[in-house]
């Protein structure tokens, strides 16, 4: 049997009221892919929307945790291609089609990411907030990366994450095919786990292939993870240790200061 090409495994924590949204995003896809929901907080809500939309639902024991769901997500996908889909976001119906059309050309990509908007929750309203600071610094650390003939080369794909990770990780999709069943998010990090991941798999063989057409919706409110973890300092001290890991002390201090005003304009 044919292995499937392409996975959406959203990671459901909680019961979210955007998880709907992002599920019938994938459902709406212009190129059909597996579709699992996974959690280790399984509710009534959750059982509802899986039933309603035809999804597999895998429930993980034990406490809940980014590492270990993502992980848990990763082991249960079948497809060649995994995308780790955040429940909040909202994916672009050609979000599918860009990837398979990238896979085609390179198939030694390890990872394929996109631009994208950002949607902040107002008064219980989205508003469009894409055009914004982080959003524009991020698009620039990405340059780099825009050359994909040479972007399997180790310090080319580390050019777009040294000044900060400049690739939003719900819009990543990684090569399960090459990467293997390892396992895949082994940071021992919470709120830094998609960039100091990407770190090392910058170290690996493949291509980071980007392109900037925004095919997801990044959604922004007070109960986002991102969110929480500016609010109570956890993002600053990991970012931080990020920074170390690949600078001398005084330059990422320096970085850190930059980086501080960013968590800013996130509030």
């Amino acid at each position: 049997m044919d292995r499937v090409l392409h996975t959406f495994a959203v990671c459901a924590y909680g019961d979210s009221p955007y998880l709907e949204q992002c599920v019938r995003s994938l459902t709406r896809q212009t190129v059909r892919s597996e579709i699992i929901i996974c959690t280790a907080t399984p509710s009534d809500y959750i059982c509802r929307i899986a039933e309603k939309y035809g999804i597999c639902l895998y429930v993980r024991d034990g406490e809940p945790g980014i590492c270990e769901d993502w992980q848990y997500a990763w082991e249960k996908s079948g497809g060649l291609l995994v995308t780790i889909a955040h429940q909040d976001d909202i994916y672009r119906r050609t979000y599918t089609e860009e990837l398979i059309r990238a896979y085609g050309k390179y198939p030694d990509l390890s990872l394929f990411a996109s631009d994208y908007m950002t949607i902040k929750m107002k008064n219980g309203k989205a508003v469009d907030d894409t055009f914004n600071t982080v959003w524009l610094v991020k698009k620039i650390l990405r340059l780099p990366l825009r050359l994909q003939l040479i972007s399997d080369r180790t310090w080319l794909k580390l050019s777009g994450l040294v000044f900060g990770n400049s690739i939003c990780c719900p819009t990543c999709t990684y090569n399960k095919a090459l990467i293997g069943d390892r396992e895949m998010f082994p940071s021992e990090m919470k709120f830094a786990l998609d960039w100091d991941n990407l770190v090392d798999l910058a170290s690996a063989a493949g291509r980071f292939v980007i392109t900037e057409k925004p095919l997801l919706a990044y959604r922004v409110h007070d109960g986002a993870a991102t969110f929480r973890s500016i609010q109570d300092d956890g993002r600053n001290r990991e970012e931080e240790a990020m920074f170390r890991k690949l600078w001398p002390e005084s330059i990422a201090d320096l970085l850190m200061k930059l980086y501080k005003k960013a968590g800013n304009e996130y509030r």
